[in-house]
Parts: C-alpha cells; structure tokens; sequence
C-alpha cells in the first residue's frame, strides 16, 4: 500500500476500465505533475509516457491554463447554452474554425469523446433526414475500433469487451479491421498491403443498400486498440467509396487531434477530408473534460433551414461550451501556436520511430507499430493468458518511473509533445528492461 491509500479508505471509489479488486489491494497513486512527469504519493517521479490518456499534449502543469480557469472562475463560472451563449463559446469556435481540420469550420461543444461521437451520429441522421435520405439511419462502424462509452459509441465501436455486456443500437455493421501481422509487421512508416479492406464498404452496400446507410465512422489510427496503422490508400479508398454511395464519413480524432501525429489533424496528415471530425482529449490538454465535433458547412448549413424560430438540432449537454472549460481551451491553443506544438511531432517521428524500432529484437516483441508521436509495441501472448505479459510489464514500468498504457498484450505510448530526444531514450530503455524481466 502506498502513503495515500493508507491513510484513506479505496472503497466508495469504483473506478473505470479498471479491476478495481486488483488495483485497491496494490493501488499506484499520483499525487502531482509537472512538465514529462508525474510524482507518486511516496515521492518518486515517473516519466509520463502517455500523456496521461493521450490528452495533456502539452505537459503537466501549465500556468496559462490554471491562471485562465481561475480567471474565468471568478468571472463567470457557469452559463447556459440553450437558447444562452456567453462570448468565450464564439471566440473559442473561432479560434478552432482557424485550425479546423480540412475547412470542417462549425464546431458543436460537447463534454467528452463518448459524448462528442454520439454527437456525430446524431447529426449524421439529421443531416440525412434534413436532405430527405430519412431511409439512411444504419451505421458502418470497425472491428476493433473504439468510440467512447455511450451507446452510439459502442455499437459502431468494435471492441467485444465494450459491448458484450450491453445492448447495443439496432442497424449497425461493421468494416473488417485493418491489422495483418503477417504481411505488415515491423513496417516503416504506413502498412503496404490492406488498402483493399476499404472495399467492404461496398460489400456493405450491397447488403443493406446504400439508401440506408447514413454514416461510416473510423479512427484514423485506431488508438485505443493498440494502435493500428491505416494501410497505405486505406483511407483515400473509403472517402471514395462513400462520396460515391452519399455516406457521410466521420473520423474520430479524440486521440489524433492537436498534434499527435505531427500536424493539427490526421485529416492533414493522411490528405483525406472526412465530413464530420470528432475531438476531445488535446482540446483543453486534459485539464477540463471537454469535446467537439467539426462539421463541413454542407452538413451544417443542411440543417439551417424552415422557419427561424425553429430549434435546428434537438440535441445538447448542459455542459456545451461551458465558459470554464473553453478559458481552458482558448490558453490551450495559445500554448500549442507559441511553442509550434502542433506540428513538433513531425520533427520528432524520424528519431520517434528508429528509437521504438530499436526494440525488435527485445524480449517478446512479434511487432512495432509508430506514426508520428504515438507507438504500438505487441507482445506474444501467453497460452491462456492473454494480456498478462503486458500488464507486468505495466506494473514494471510504473514501479520503476514510467508510466505506460497497455491494451491486451500491445504496449501503447504518447508522450506529451514537449517531450525530449533523452526522454525518449530513456522511455525505451525501460521498456527493454521491463521485458527482459518477464517470463
């Protein structure tokens, strides 16, 4: 037991993806963060691998933000958003418009990821109803994707364990994934060989008919999974294919979004505009829960429409916009413009990659997965024992002051994009002695 779960009790807590049983009987606690690193309960500093969950791009700890929500605290800590605005919410759309992936420059709040997809959808339906496609209400969504926690999120999200207990919406199908160990592993740069498996839009088509497809939603790089790399063509395949059928394509960018792969967006980064773009994460560096959904004008505009009194979209949170968390937002893109953040991962990736790719021959590797600032380290799994390996290797890491994510036997990292070159090396020894370590 750590210095913290000593002195209080763990039991009122029950936390999320977490074994909770697990965790409370051997609990790691953070207690304070600054710049690359946390700091434990007992005082030990750990190097910040993931950028806490893949959100505080711009390290812990920054002054411009705290001193930005404290002002806007004793200014105006709250506002409603129907039918209300407050002039924070304007600018801070504004601002994101300046950056908006490929021209996506109306921009609806929400209050996370989960929440920022279930958005999508919904507009998704909107539109095609307001184009009169009412017929278009089914969703493509992809095997081992992930989409956030509600129940849109989890029917088009192709993780079983997300969705097995649960019931899930109706009308929803799914593209194969993209992940062939076989032909793609230990690759440089984007896989060569799966550009095909775009193709099962066109399969899906056949099935269901494209009159009743609204939507096909995929991550870019799928994240959460373990990232899972785009094949070359993949994603200019998929565009083409629904453009052609009048499917509306949504990329989830909670995790690319704001830098992680080197520009604003993967949108930029892959040349391949989607419809709708979901954001969440690097909004506010993780500092306040917020999210956003981009949308191109002719989806937006398709829906303003009818008389002018008319709510538009039945659909909001009482937390959209909230002027707290766009002060957050607003110091947010302050500190990426200033230090060049948004694009820093493109100077690292070279260095990024031979780093991470030094660690094929280490202990249990079968493949390396990197694109930009964000790498996938797969592990053989044991007989009978999946995910086991990599999360000793997880508690190894953590014990000795680093901090890794793990999703069954695949190692994921995504440091903060202030990171150093040092760091780097430092991040990558340790997991090579980490795996040394295991069995």
């Amino acid at each position: 037991m750590t210095a913290i779960s000593n002195a209080q009790s763990l039991d009122a807590y029950w936390m999320p993806f977490t074994a909770n049983r697990q965790f409370k009987a051997a609990p790691r606690m953070l207690a304070s963060a600054q710049g690359m690193y946390y700091t434990s309960d007992d005082g030990r500093r750990v190097l910040d691998g993931t950028a806490g969950l893949w959100c505080v791009n711009a390290g812990h700890g920054r002054r411009e933000i705290a001193d930005a929500v404290g002002e806007q605290l004793r200014t105006l800590d709250f506002a409603p958003s129907f039918q209300m605005g407050h002039p924070l919410a304007f600018r801070f759309a504004e601002r994101l418009a300046e950056i908006a992936p490929g021209g996506l420059d109306r921009v609806f709040f929400t209050g996370s990821g989960s929440e920022s997809v279930d958005t999508a959808l919904k507009i998704a339906l909107a539109y095609q109803r307001a184009i009169g496609q009412g017929t278009r209400t089914r969703f493509i969504g992809r095997e081992r994707g992930y989409h956030g926690v509600g129940f849109g999120g989890i029917s088009v999200g192709g993780l079983v364990n997300n969705r097995r207990v649960f019931t899930t919406l109706p009308g929803v199908d799914h593209l194969r994934h993209t992940h062939d160990l076989a032909r793609n592993s230990f690759c440089e740069g984007l896989p060569q060989h799966g550009a095909e498996l775009a193709d099962d839009l066109e399969r899906l088509v056949a099935l269901h008919g494209a009159e009743t497809i609204a939507a096909v939603i995929v991550e870019p790089v799928a994240g959460s999974t373990g990232v899972l790399l785009p094949p070359v063509g993949y994603l200019e395949r998929l565009r083409k294919i629904a453009t052609q059928h009048g499917i509306l394509l949504i990329f989830d960018e909670v995790i690319t979004g704001f830098g992680r792969l080197g520009t604003p967006f993967a949108t930029e980064y892959f040349g391949v505009t989607p419809d709708i773009v979901t954001a969440a994460k690097g909004l506010t560096n993780g500092s306040l829960p917020m999210g956003a959904v981009f949308c191109g004008r002719h989806v937006h505009d398709a829906l303003m429409h009818g008389p002018g009194n008319a709510i538009e979209l039945f659909h909001g949170y009482t937390y959209s916009a909230h002027p707290v968390a766009c002060a957050a937002g607003m110091a947010t893109l302050d500190i990426y413009a200033r230090e060049g953040l948004l694009t820093r991962g493109a100077e690292l990736a070279a260095y990024w990659q031979a780093a991470l790719l030094s660690l094929r021959d280490a202990n249990h590797v079968i493949d390396i997965r990197t694109i930009g600032l964000v790498a996938g380290i797969e592990l053989a799994s044991r007989k009978d024992a999946p995910g086991a390996r990599a999360y000793e290797a997880f508690v190894d890491c953590f014990e000795r002051g680093l901090l890794i994510r793990v999703t069954g036997d695949i190692i994921a990292l995504s440091p903060p994009l202030i990171v150093e070159r040092e760091q780097i090396d430092t991040m990558v020894q340790m997991v090579r002695e980490a795996l040394a370590r295991l069995d």
